[in-house]
């Protein structure tokens, strides 16, 4: 979907909504016309009105982007574990970590014998 007299298409966000996607759609950025699937899972856990809620209330663009790359990635581990989300990608990393720091101390004790 195109906007009318423009030459870029229409973001995920305003083609799913069906809305007109004017040069100023806080969404565009992060949602473009090619990732519709993105703004689907954004959409399903958090609405499109909290997501430009919170966008409203931060100032800076880098705290803008930061936001949204932890909302995209979170709503996307949502839809990947539905029970467990961001906690058990967490969990993952957490047993990585001891894992390799249990890896080290057996290195570091071979060193020292």
């Amino acid at each position: 979907m195109m906007v009318k007299g423009s030459t870029t298409p229409a973001c995920a966000a305003c083609k799913y909504q069906r809305r007109k996607c004017s040069p100023k759609c806080p969404l565009a950025p992060y949602f473009p016309a090619n990732q519709p699937k993105t703004f689907q899972c954004v959409h399903r856990l958090f609405g499109v009105s909290n997501v430009t809620k919170t966008l409203r209330s931060l100032k800076t663009d880098i705290e803008k982007d930061d936001a949204m790359k932890s909302i995209i990635f979170e709503s996307k581990m949502r839809e990947q574990f539905p029970v467990e989300g961001c906690t058990r990608v967490i969990q993952d990393l957490r047993l990585q970590i001891h894992y390799a720091l249990q890896e080290l101390n057996r290195v570091h004790a071979q060193l020292a014998a």
